[in-house]
């Protein structure tokens, strides 16, 4: 009976041995693209001109060297070329984005509830356009006219404004763009369809994409598209429309097909290297593709800061003493069931 036992435990173990591996997502390999020079911190949005030069703003919640917002000019090897310092601006800027038609920098000034018209050269600035109320301007987007959209994260609102600027109106109003969540930003970011017939925007503290459908340039009812994106934060979309979302609390980029379903995760956090910077992604912000990759900037932020809620990668934001900005190949990996 011994040597029977034996022999079928024997058996069982080779069977398990031949069991494959259980599947998980891949991943792909997040890079270093660039880093940020010495005691600038908290890069948030970024943004490509036409030679691929990357522009990359940051949330400067402890201030900066010179009192007013910076961006910094990466070439696209991540070299530093220039540093911008935001004249008149205040040290919290957000997204930033270069305009279609016009070509206008065009920078979101959280800080002072406005936005910018910015020279990329010498960061000389205007005002582009204002809002009213206690704004949280975050991100921006275009449609084929030209004109200008901007979330707002505190006030549920998505601002329209034509492409020379001016006074914004409110395109959008609804509870689905505001939270009671953590982190406490509502409406995050956004972009068209490459239809124009919906506009898709991350509601960060639900951990939502809300979905607007449009006709004729008007905007319908907003409803909820897909749940569970943990800190939905920097939203694009690619040529298959397919939602490439910054989860800022997973330190992930999820894909999301037309459909809603998750068809790849990308990216995750690997802890903080000797010289004090994360290891893949830390509080991944916003999100940009140039040539075959996506540019992710880490935030890193620690909300503690503002006396918010601490987060799971709270702790670990407040050791980074080197902020980056990372890349990752723009491959969605094969899954098996997919298509």
């Amino acid at each position: 009976m011994t040597y029977v036992i034996r022999l079928l435990v024997l058996v069982f173990l080779v069977l398990g041995l031949a069991v494959p591996p259980a599947l998980a997502w891949d991943r792909g390999e997040v890079t270093t693209f660039a880093t940020l020079p010495p005691g600038a911190s908290h890069p948030e949005g970024i943004t490509v001109d036409a030679k691929g030069n990357v522009y990359v703003a940051t949330f400067a919640v402890a201030g900066t060297s010179s009192g007013t917002g910076q961006i910094f000019v990466y070439d696209p090897k991540g070299k530093l070329l220039r540093t911008l310092n935001v004249e008149g601006s205040s040290t919290l800027l957000l997204d930033l984005a270069f305009h279609p038609q016009t070509k206008d920098f065009l920078v979101l000034d959280f800080g002072n509830k406005q936005v910018l018209n910015v020279n990329p050269a010498n960061g000389k600035s205007k005002v582009f356009a204002t809002v009213t109320g206690n704004a949280g301007l975050n991100v921006l987007t275009f449609d084929a006219a030209g004109n200008v959209y901007v979330s707002d994260s505190f006030q549920g609102i998505i601002w329209r404004t034509g492409p020379q600027g001016g006074a914004a109106s409110a395109w959008v109003t609804s509870a689905l763009l505001t939270t009671t969540g953590v982190p406490p930003f509502g409406a995050n970011g956004l972009a068209f369809n490459n239809a124009a017939d919906a506009m898709f925007v991350c509601n960060t503290g639900n951990d939502q994409v809300i979905r607007i459908p449009v006709s004729g340039g008007n905007p319908g009812t907003p409803e909820v598209f897909v749940n569970s994106v943990n800190g939905c934060d920097g939203l694009i979309i690619d040529d298959s429309d397919n939602l490439w979302l910054a989860a800022n609390q997973a330190d992930e980029i999820v894909v999301v097909d037309p459909s809603g379903r998750a068809i790849a995760k990308l990216g995750d956090f690997g802890g903080i290297d000797a010289n004090g910077a994360p290891i893949g992604l830390l509080f991944p912000a916003s999100l940009v593709r140039s040539g075959g990759f996506i540019y992710v900037t880490n935030l890193s932020l620690d909300l503690r800061l503002f006396g918010l809620a601490q987060t799971v990668d709270g702790q670990w934001a407040a050791q980074v003493t080197t902020h980056t900005v990372s890349k990752i190949p723009a491959v969605i990996p094969s899954v098996p069931g997919l298509p």
